[in-house]
């Protein structure tokens, strides 16, 4: 996997975070379609990736905070699962305003790294069985490619089974 430029990932604030870090990646960009159901299934399929590759970012309110649970688009959140994972009792979808408001990214690019104010975040256990996976690169119709242990390393991520069907 290549590493690009500097340059190159000076782009958003979550290349940003991948170069400063070190860390090999690679990304990948596609022609976004504003009429597309799932931004994550879009992604998958205009990467040619499987989906069980590709991680949506959705953001959650338990007890009270904002956590990040990063779920493969071919699966959905387990909020319980994802409340257990961070030590708390209850979980519900964060309103949309205060995810984007709170990571600095606009729904359907909202990335687990190089967020506005870092939140706790929790990456479903299936990413480990890949030597890549594919999460948001901080906007609409932007990928970063990287291993699941350098993802986890850079949001200081706990992984967990959080992801069902």
């Amino acid at each position: 996997m290549a590493k690009k430029n500097k340059r190159a990932a000076a782009g958003t604030p979550a290349l940003a975070a991948a170069a400063r870090a070190g860390v090999p990646f690679e990304t990948h960009a596609y022609e976004h379609d504003p009429a597309a159901a799932s931004y994550g299934e879009e992604a998958a399929e205009a990467l040619g990736v499987a989906p069980e590759r590709v991680f949506k970012t959705l953001v959650a309110d338990v007890d009270g905070n904002l956590t990040v649970a990063v779920v493969p688009v071919s699966a959905s959140l387990d909020l319980k699962a994802l409340a257990a994972a961070v030590g708390g009792k209850r979980a519900t979808m964060a309103d949309p305003a205060a995810a984007e408001r709170t990571t600095g990214y606009v729904r359907g690019g909202i990335s687990p790294l190089g967020q506005r104010k870092p939140l706790p975040t929790v990456i479903d256990a299936s990413a480990q069985e890949h030597a890549t996976v594919c999460v948001s690169a901080g906007r609409r119709g932007l990928e970063i490619e990287l291993a699941p242990a350098d993802l986890a390393a850079l949001t200081g991520a706990v992984l967990a089974p959080v992801a069902r069907g």
